[in-house]
């Protein structure tokens, strides 16, 4: 299994350089991947395209950078696939596209785009971003996306996508179609029983190789876990709010976000991880979100990462 990082974008003038030293590190300290989300900071693909570019004196890092995840509605598929190929580019191909429906209260409420039919626009949407990835042109006319469209953007090969996928049809579309998915607050329970089987028989069943499973979790060693439970509930809470990562929460039988965190000694968080490898968990990333344990959530992440292939 690979072991890799969640980014934070941070804030501020620099956050763009403090976010190169924080991949540059992850790739020193032999980790396999670094993540980045596309919320309301940092636009991800811009921000991965600058700092995960090669280091000054063009040493490469070898480190696969990924979004995980670029909201769909509010990009065509021809602008996301245009960018996606730029971003590639410009970090010598390591970059995989992770891409997601986002929520209501994102898209219908504060962007105001209709949020029926998801399903439906995201295969409509992957029908007009997958050819173009592949170099293909296009023309679609689809119920939610439509696309008359080619790309000159210069390709470094093929580019992975992933779609964060936790509903059973969601599971079978990603399985069909695409390299995998992005998981976000989902135990080990859930993946073993639900998740995995569900996109691997979609992946079997399209004749595609198995698919690619990273979940994402909270991540604390330490020797105070009652307090680094109390800090995940607080920088946590709001996902335990939002529908699909509630749903989520429910099959593992977990109160809120703070149950299913790694938080607690080495042993007692390898042998987590261990048990998200042995639920089917291809990359495990990192949410490494307690400042005082750092040293030491760092320091077990170093020695469970294999020597990474460059």
């Amino acid at each position: 299994m690979r072991i890799g990082i969640t980014l934070s974008d941070g804030g501020g003038p620099d956050a763009l350089t403090r976010l190169r030293d924080d991949i540059a590190r992850a790739a020193d300290d032999g980790l396999h991947s670094a993540w980045l989300s596309n919320i309301f900071g940092l636009d991800a693909l811009t921000a991965l395209a600058v700092a995960g570019s090669p280091l000054p004196g063009g040493r490469d890092t070898g480190i696969e950078v990924g979004s995980a995840v670029v909201p769909t509605y509010p990009r065509h598929p021809v602008a996301l696939a245009q960018q996606a190929l730029t971003t590639a580019l410009a970090v010598g191909g390591r970059f995989t596209l992770g891409i997601g429906l986002s929520h209501r209260v994102v898209i219908e409420d504060m962007l105001g785009y209709s949020f029926d039919r998801p399903l439906r626009h995201l295969s409509d949407y992957l029908d007009v971003l997958l050819p173009l990835l592949d170099g293909d042109p296009v023309d679609v006319r689809r119920e939610t996306v439509r696309a008359a469209a080619a790309l000159g953007t210069p390709r470094l090969g093929r580019l992975p996508v992933l779609v964060a996928a936790l509903g059973p049809k969601m599971l079978e579309l990603a399985g069909a179609r695409v390299d995998g998915t992005v998981l976000w607050m989902t135990g080990p329970r859930t993946i073993g029983e639900y998740i995995v089987p569900t996109i691997q028989a979609a992946a079997s069943a399209a004749a595609r190789p198995p698919a690619r499973v990273v979940a994402m979790l909270p991540v604390a060693v330490t020797d105070e876990p009652d307090a680094a439970r109390e800090r995940a509930a607080r920088e946590f809470r709001m996902y335990g709010g939002l529908p699909s990562y509630r749903a989520m929460l429910d099959r593992e039988g977990a109160a809120g976000p703070a149950d299913v965190a790694l938080i607690g000694s080495e042993e007692s968080v390898r042998d987590r991880i261990a048990e998200l490898a042995g639920a089917g968990v291809t990359d495990f990333v990192a949410a490494e979100f307690s400042a005082p344990d750092a040293a030491r959530t760092r320091a077990l992440l170093r020695e469970l990462a294999p020597a990474r292939l460059v």
